[in-house]
């Protein structure tokens, strides 16, 4: 499936009549990073461009206290991508969001708008920052345990016993319009390695959210568990490396 990066509501708005979506999730992260989600008919899709989807943040970690719990989530119609490993008949989209407080202001503890803010005033000083991450995790054989795949090493092969779920999960993404540079299995059994191409700051935060998601929804399908998180191992604790740069 391919189709046109949409640009605005109105490209979001041809591509789910012209794929059959039927629902819309709408992502944000609380200030850990967590990612959180609610679902929209696409019937709902013009109110939620025009006046956003009211949540209670006081439910949210970190975001606010139950006396002032109402908050918007507006949706960024160029983050719009169709999420691959869902059914292909009555199709799911997702949208990453900006959160607003009732009164329309940005809320000052969305971790999108505070990097939104950040580059706004690298870009006033001349910069461009781009990121370029090494994401980096562990395929188990269950949630049950910590049982590698494989007692494969950096680079081997046919040692390693995860190459199709890697592929999948690069169709996968490939789908959404992310770019993968490539793939291998790193040092330890059962530990991975897929590369993404470089991207500007605020896109790639987005990517790194849609690709943890990914690599977990493509090992769920495989009855595989995958562990992204800062968590040790038998063999060693995961990395991710990020390659930053700053364009003048």
């Amino acid at each position: 499936m391919t189709y046109s990066k949409p640009r605005d509501q109105k490209d979001v708005m041809q591509l789910v009549k012209d794929y059959n979506v039927k629902f819309v999730r709408l992502w944000f992260t609380d200030i850990l990073g967590q990612l959180k989600s609610f679902a929209i008919p696409v019937e709902e899709l013009e109110v939620a461009f025009s006046e956003g989807m009211g949540f209670d943040g006081s439910s949210i970690h970190g975001f606010a206290r139950i006396d002032e719990s109402d908050m918007i989530a507006r949706p960024d119609p160029t983050t719009f991508a169709i999420l691959p490993w869902r059914p292909k008949e009555s199709q799911v989209a997702r949208m990453f969001c900006d959160i607003y407080e009732p009164d329309g202001t940005p809320y000052k503890g969305d971790p999108r708008y505070i990097l939104k803010l950040n580059l706004e005033k690298a870009s006033k000083k001349g910069f461009t920052f781009y990121l370029g991450p090494e994401l980096e995790f562990f395929y188990f054989k269950n949630d049950k345990c910590t049982e590698t795949l494989d007692e494969g090493g950096y680079f081997d092969y046919p040692l390693d016993a995860a190459e199709d779920l890697r592929r999948d999960t690069i169709l996968a993404l490939e789908q959404m319009g992310i770019k993968v540079e490539y793939s291998h299995h790193e040092v330890a059994p059962s530990q991975h390695e897929i590369d993404l191409r470089y991207a500007e700051a605020l896109e790639m935060a987005d990517i790194v959210m849609t690709y943890r998601v990914a690599v977990k929804e493509i090992a769920k399908k495989a009855r595989s568990l995958c562990y992204l998180y800062a968590k040790t191992s038998f063999w060693r604790k995961w990395k991710w490396n990020a390659y930053t740069s700053v364009i003048i």
